[in-house]
């Protein structure tokens, strides 16, 4: 895992999504100290419940943030929504494919 990497995607989504330190440190059980030594400090070791908290904040997979997947930011978080997808209600995941269907174009 490289700080630069790490730390980097963590900063950068979090300011994308808008979100201050102490917002993402509320979202993830940890402190506003904590996610910023995860973003600035070299080399980051947080456990893997604190990394997968704070890629289900951030909407990615924990992969994406830690650099081990070669892949775009947009595959990560259509990853991270499957999975929060398939964890939701049948009725939930009915009415969300059937918003899905409308917005491609297509009719029941």
């Amino acid at each position: 895992m490289s700080q630069a990497t790490f730390g980097k995607r963590i900063k950068e989504l979090r300011t994308k999504q808008e979100l201050t330190l102490d917002q993402l440190a509320a979202a993830t059980g940890s402190s506003k100290s904590y996610i910023w030594e995860l973003e600035n400090k070299d080399p980051p070791r947080p456990s893997a419940e604190k990394l997968a908290a704070i890629a289900a904040a951030l909407g990615v997979t924990t992969d994406y943030l830690i650099g081990r997947e070669d892949v775009t930011l947009a595959d990560a978080q259509d990853k991270a929504f499957f999975r929060e997808y398939s964890q939701m209600p049948t009725d939930t995941r009915e009415k969300i494919r059937a918003m899905a269907r409308l917005l491609g174009g297509r009719k029941e």
